[in-house]
């Protein structure tokens, strides 16, 4: 058969007591609700989070202790691992949307909070566009030493807004190959 007396002893009782479903693994580990947080804080912790959601988990931890909710920093950051708001971007989103439902006035630090996320995505390199052909991005890539061929290179075009990319492959790296990409397979991909 394969395996021990003993191991056959214990499956057969398994399936006389619980048929086949208990024979499927099943997790012993039970959740602890002790250690978790209070409902109440946890609901007073993500209110703050909102209010002040370019704050650390030190400061919201600090500023509940002065309303008399205590609450250790890792208390903090737990729950906001539980309602996916561990980083900036993610509580900067929940706000965005809090605030579109119309159920939220924002205030001078939540606009600030928001001002500076769109900022950081305009310098980390995400661009607003507004429709397909409106902006591109073109590059050129040493591809390798081809036999017979010499060097080679690729261009290539990629649409912001489609992400839809056009490749060439040329045997020389110059302005001309980048515009015949671009007359070639670029412009009459978007005018069809």
């Amino acid at each position: 058969m394969g395996f021990s007396r003993d191991t056959f002893y214990r499956y057969k009782a398994a399936v006389e007591e619980g048929g086949v479903d208990a024979l499927f693994d099943k997790s012993r580990r039970q959740p602890n609700f002790k250690n978790r947080t209070d409902e109440l804080v946890e609901k007073a912790v993500i209110d703050l989070t909102i209010e002040l959601p370019a704050y650390g988990q030190l400061r919201p931890s600090n500023e509940l202790r002065k309303r008399g909710i205590f609450v250790f920093p890792s208390g903090v950051r737990c729950i906001w691992l539980r309602n996916s708001l561990a980083c900036l971007k993610d509580r900067l989103k929940v706000l965005e949307h809090k605030a579109a439902n119309g159920n939220l006035i924002l205030t001078e630090s939540q606009l600030a909070a928001l001002e500076r996320k769109k900022e950081d995505d305009v310098s980390c390199g995400e661009i607003e566009t507004a429709h397909p052909g409106y902006l591109g991005s073109q590059d050129t890539f040493y591809v390798g030493t081809l036999k017979g061929v010499d060097r080679t290179y690729q261009q290539t075009f990629v649409d912001t807004y489609s992400k839809i990319a056009h490749a060439k492959l040329y045997t020389m790296k110059t302005p001309i190959t980048a515009a015949d990409l671009l007359n070639d397979r670029g412009l009459p991909f978007f005018e069809e």
